[in-house]
Parts: structure tokens; sequence; C-alpha cells
């Protein structure tokens, strides 16, 4: 006998994947240049130039030590960089041991939850959300996602549908800004509102409510904005964050679990971070990466290009038409369908080889997501076929 879950995955990939998967048969048959694939978030800028100037360092190192195995919550070094670089940045006074490195942001989430989870518990998901949320808190930590519906104008939160949600089986909160797939940043004062509401609902339920700050963009940002960082704000977070968009290092797998001195507990939730690391089998992240992205820290890939794609997009599609809320942050758009019926809306967008992930595979039916981290001509030559799709509906 089988897991029936596991194989039901396993046998269906999520439709970002899906799509993707498409798009490369697709491209076998017509050729790459001819299918317009903006289906999933692979960063189509290069590493900057410090990240190939840190491999060159590093291959002349003990080979040993560069492919070996390193602490399980990762090297003691790395992390004590990891560290100092944000304390630079944001003001803190984190340590070496506020810090597990993991392969990449699935990794640290999926351990996070994990690590939180008790029978019963529920975690708190705002819509639009990614959808693999509901794989690692169902399926990998045997919990319940709760969700609030999308605020469509802005995809802001909806602090009075939050609230309704927040019952004493709550045990986590997670927040993803700049958001997968609106774009959505999260300003201070909406920080303030979330931090005094999930504090005062702490108190109510005698135990804390964490706040799990899924942070992947947290560099992509346009027109000057900045990003809050989540802990100033409130005690009880924990950071999850991967290099794979700052440093355009996606398949290499590396990132962390930031686990502030400040949280309740933080001694016991760090050892429980550390135990579902080893349960779920994510101990010492790729070792090699983890000197990389110590070396690396607090650098950038030359996220500019995003900017200009992100403009060509949303005006080409507003113009056509197209309702969509201008996104903040992160390199996606998350315009409104022409038909309520958003995956028939993606399946015919096919026909013109637009690859496109339907709104209702992250909670928010009616829209779809365009990944614009594609070459700046692949979006030139994309809008009149956006164009040709849009005129079915006139």
């Amino acid at each position: 006998m089988l897991s029936e879950s596991m194989a039901a995955l396993g046998k269906r990939r999520s439709t970002i994947r899906e799509l993707f998967e498409y798009g490369n048969r697709r491209a076998a048959e017509v050729g790459r240049e001819n299918v317009f694939d903006f289906s999933i978030g692979n960063p189509n800028v290069p590493a900057p130039d410090a990240v190939r100037q840190a491999l060159l360092e590093l291959v002349d190192e003990d080979p040993v030590r560069l492919h070996g195995y390193t602490s399980a919550q990762g090297d003691a070094a790395a992390r004590a960089a990891l560290a100092d670089s944000l304390n630079r940045r944001f003001g803190t006074r984190y340590t070496a041991d506020c810090l597990y490195l993991t392969a990449g942001a699935a990794a640290a989430l999926s351990a996070v939850f994990k690590a939180l989870s008790c029978p019963g518990d529920e975690f708190v998901l705002f819509a639009p959300y990614f959808p693999e949320y509901r794989c690692f808190i169902e399926s990998g930590a045997g919990a319940k996602c709760v969700v609030v519906p999308p605020r469509i104008e802005d995809f802001q939160i909806d602090f009075d549908a939050l609230e309704a949600r927040l019952t004493v089986h709550t045990k986590a909160v997670v927040i993803n800004s700049p958001n997968n797939p609106s774009g959505a940043v999260y300003s201070e004062g909406t920080l303030r509102a979330l931090a005094a509401m999930l504090e005062q609902k702490s108190k109510t339920f005698g135990h804390p409510i964490y706040l799990v700050s899924d942070e992947p963009y947290r560099e992509i940002v346009y027109d000057g904005l900045t990003v809050p960082f989540v802990p100033h704000f409130y005690q009880d977070t924990i950071v999850c964050y991967s290099y794979s968009k700052s440093l355009s290092l996606p398949g290499e797998r590396i990132g962390y679990i930031l686990v502030p001195s400040e949280a309740t507990d933080s001694a016991d939730l760090y050892a429980a971070v550390c135990g579902a690391g080893r349960v779920l089998g994510y101990v010492c992240a790729p070792s090699l990466f983890q000197q990389v992205a110590a070396k690396c820290a607090g650098q950038t890939a030359d996220l500019s290009v995003y900017a200009e794609n992100r403009r060509l997009l949303y005006d080409g599609l507003t113009a056509m038409g197209y309702t969509c809320v201008k996104s903040d942050g992160a390199f996606y758009l998350f315009p409104r369908t022409l038909e309520a019926d958003d995956t028939a809306f993606s399946e015919r967008a096919k026909k013109y080889d637009l690859l496109v992930v339907p709104g209702s595979d992250f909670g928010a039916p009616g829209h779809m997501r365009i990944s614009y981290c594609v070459q700046t001509d692949t979006i030139r030559r994309a809008l009149p076929l956006f164009e040709r799709l849009a005129a079915e509906y006139r």
C-alpha cells in the first residue's frame, strides 16, 4: 500500500509546473522563441558578478571543506556573516544562532510549518497566496489552512475578514510581501495594524500567534518603495528567505530561516526548526552556496530589468482593456481574466502560445498570474497576442 495523498500529489504537479512543462514540450514543436511562457518565476537576469568571483575564490579552497557536510543548521561562519549583513541593513542584533540555512524558501517554509504544528492547529493565509502553502501546511505539517478572501481592488489586508478567522486554534498567520502573485507590498501602517491585532488576539487566546513572513522578493520593489522589515513590528515573527530572486540563483536552492531572539520561547522555537529539518531531511543546505551567499550577502542582480518589463506589460495590457492592479514589487502582474472561468481563459490563451497561470490556484478566481521575469523582447512580441486574445471577448 502506498500513501494515496502522496501519490495524488506526485501525479498532478502544481498548475505552474504543469504549464512550465507544457511550454517545454511546445517549444520543442514550434521553437522556444515562439512560446511566450509567463508561467514560472524563473529570473531571466544573470547573477551578479560577485557570485562568479565568489565561486572562483572558493574553488581554490580545500575541496573536502567546500563540498563536505556542514553543521545541520549550516556553517557557523556563513550564518554569522549573514547575521552581520542583516544587522547592518536593519539595525538588529542577530547572531549565527538565529539562522538556520535551508535549501531555498520552500524548505524554510516546510520546516517552519512542521516546527509549529500541533494537532488541531490552523494557519491563516491571505488570498492570493503561493499555491504550495497548502501542500506544505496540510500534507507536510498536518495542519489546516484558513483563507482570508482577497481584497481585489488593491490586494491589501481585509482586517475585518482576518479578525473573523482568528481563533484559539490559530498557530500562525502567513504573509508574503512583496506578494506572489499580486506584487502587493504591505506598508508600515498595515504591518503595525496587523501586529496590534495579533498581539491582542494572542493575549485573548493565551498563546502566541506567530507571524511567518515569506520574503523571497524583499529586494524587488519599484518607484522608490521600501519594504518594511517585519520583525521590527512584531516580536513573534519568523522570516523565511531565499536568494533565488535577489541573486538570481533559483536552481542552487539556498535560503534561511530567521528566528529572532525576541520571539516567544525562541530557544525552543529554534530547536523545533532544527528538529523539523531533521525529520524532513533538510539538514545541511548546499555547502558551496552557503559560502557564496555569505560572501554576497546584501548584494543583488540587476533588478532594474524587471521595472521596464513591468512598465511595458502593465501599460500594454491596461490599454487593451485588461483590468489590473499595478504591482509594487516582485515580478508578477495579476490581471482579471476576460471571463469568469480563469482556467478556461488560460486554456484559450494557449491558442496563441501565451502561458498564464489561472488565479484560482492562488485562491483568487477570475484572475491570471503573468510572470514578467522574461526577456523584454518577449513581452514586446507577446503584447499583440494578448490583444488578439482580448479581441475574442469584444
